[in-house]
């Protein structure tokens, strides 16, 4: 702000040499509020239409974990028994459950929605930093697009409203970003923004540990161009760091019982021992050849383009950083990379930018003062290309493809209400559905465990059943009905091991209650084309 006490030549020699002229303060902070209030309508509709279910980790280890916190009951994964997990994140929907409960609004309808609800203000808060920061690097008008390529983009609308801790360690991120002074083009962030850096940077890093990769690139780079580096370390970095680790180890001790460094046991699994290689791996080069080009989609041909002539290469380094840093790990997810899709698409607003107005040319640090009543006629193709090529893919992922997990569970609780349920056996691969924090109700449920062995080569549960169902179900029937002296209730399965086992369920007197859509291709092992509800005839 020390710019603002200027004199009006030094101020115009400013906006003449800089790439970007700013407008007034007060006109931007109303634009800024009619971006986030834009923003968060639009994250509102998009995590109502998100009805698909994407990952495990968007229910078992956020809503989940904050459902036994609230009401008493839900399953902890193997990860919370281990200490690998950090309450940080899920103690976020603690309030929101209570406050549903306060208001009698713990209804199906709430439970499998409102925690997304709640996510979209977080992604609201993301999308306006996203505008901020393109407008700090560039101008208004490469914001404008870039915040337009980040809603347009078909998996950020897939995923940013998720709750998972992968979509609040993006927005962090975001917010971070903005505020720190060597990812800028001129050095204009005061020494509280540099502190709001680390704070947010912090938060990241105790959420989702491996969002150390992106700031030790971003910290590496502050370093090198601090005069004052000893402050920086000393008195910013570790005061800060030590702050926010000891607070959330004070929250995990509190939850657990018992210290634990969960930061240090992630990394332990996940990296040191390679834990993470039990759930699966990839080629080295999947990030570049077929994880981010799907997620960024036609946007890919905007990025490059608006890499290469906006020529900012810090942000270009980190996208490269953390892709090429994330090839290393044999475990791979798109959703691990999500953080940097939106520096991604801002390159992509920016090539949008040029292609509004051909004049456009920061490499020269000006731009067209020419006037555009209407978009020229490659902008008309470059937003018909994007949109009809995204929004497609996003109603479909959102809305279709793998609904029935996220169906069966809405089917499950109102019958629960009625007092249909009284237990339930699902027979799927582990993790397959959601859990208490959608069924909402107290009753018996079973799921194949997937815990991963120390053993090399030893099928957990889940494997052992997929690999010979019939065999394994009779054995289960065979030892639950000598422990209770009766069978589930209900039984949930999809239609690939439903064909193996109906003959053996009718025999236990089960039939087919409700049969819901999933997807329409291979989504695992098998077509999974939709999941079956048996229910035991009384």
């Amino acid at each position: 702000m020390r710019r603002r006490h200027n004199s009006d030549k030094d101020e115009d020699k400013q906006k003449s040499q800089s790439p970007t002229s700013s407008k007034p303060d007060s006109s931007f902070r109303c634009s800024e509020k009619r971006v986030l209030a834009f923003c968060l309508a639009f994250r509102m509709v998009n995590s109502v239409l998100v009805q698909t279910y994407f990952n495990p980790d968007e229910h078992w280890q956020g809503p989940e974990v904050a459902h036994r916190i609230a009401f008493g009951y839900g399953h902890l994964t193997w990860e919370w028994k281990q200490g690998i997990r950090g309450y940080l994140h899920p103690i976020i929907f603690v309030p929101l459950y209570r406050l549903l409960a306060l208001l009698h609004l713990d209804t199906p309808w709430f439970m499998m929605r409102a925690p997304r609800l709640f996510q979209s203000l977080f992604s609201a808060i993301g999308d306006l930093y996203l505008y901020k920061l393109s407008a700090v690097l560039f101008d208004d008008s490469v914001a404008k697009w870039a915040l337009f390529s980040h809603l347009s983009n078909w998996f950020m609308f897939y995923c940013f409203s998720r709750t998972l801790s992968n979509s609040f360690e993006t927005v962090l991120t975001l917010v971070s970003l903005y505020f720190w002074p060597c990812m800028r083009s001129s050095s204009n962030c005061s020494f509280v923004s540099r502190k709001w850096a680390l704070a947010m940077a912090a938060l990241a890093c105790a959420i989702r540990p491996t969002s150390g990769i992106t700031w030790l690139y971003v910290g590496l780079f502050q370093l090198l161009m601090a005069h004052d580096r000893f402050k920086f370390i000393f008195l910013e970095v570790a005061p800060i760091g030590i702050l926010v680790l000891g607070l959330t180890c004070i929250l995990d001790r509190f939850m657990y019982g018992t210290w634990f460094l969960v930061q240090l046991n992630f990394l332990n699994f996940n990296f040191l021992s390679a834990g993470a290689d039990y759930f699966g791996t990839h080629k080295w080069h999947w990030y570049f050849t077929q994880g981010f080009p799907v997620m960024i989609f036609s946007h890919l041909p905007f990025c490059v383009a608006g890499i290469i002539y906006s020529k900012q290469w810090k942000l270009c380094g980190l996208l490269a950083w953390v892709l090429g840093f994330y090839s290393l790990i044999g475990h791979k997810e798109f959703r691990f990379v999500l953080p940097v899709l939106p520096i991604a698409l801002m390159f992509s607003g920016y090539s949008l930018a040029a292609i509004e107005d051909p004049g456009y040319a920061s490499y020269k640090g000006k731009k067209s003062s020419k006037k555009h009543t209407r978009f020229p006629p490659k902008m008309g193709v470059a937003i018909l290309i994007l949109l009809a090529t995204n929004i497609p893919m996003a109603f479909y992922m959102s809305l279709v493809h793998q609904r029935g997990p996220e169906d069966v569970m809405n089917h499950l609780a109102t019958e629960a209400i009625h007092g249909k349920v009284k237990s339930i056996l699902f027979l799927t691969p582990c993790h397959a559905t959601p859990y208490y924090s959608m069924l909402h109700h107290n009753l018996p449920m079973r799921f194949l465990d997937c815990t991963p062995s120390e053993e090399k080569g030893v099928l957990d549960e889940s494997d052992r059943f997929l690999t010979d169902p019939v065999p394994f179900v009779s054995e289960y029937f065979v030892s639950e009905y000598a422990k209770n002296s009766s069978l589930p209730s209900h039984i949930v399965l999809f239609d690939s091991e439903e064909q193996k086992l109906r003959n053996l369920l009718i025999s236990f007197a089960y039939r087919e209650e409700k049969r819901f859509f999933n997807a329409h291709f291979k989504v695992d092992r098998d077509l999974q084309a939709s999941i079956v509800v048996y229910v035991q005839i009384r």
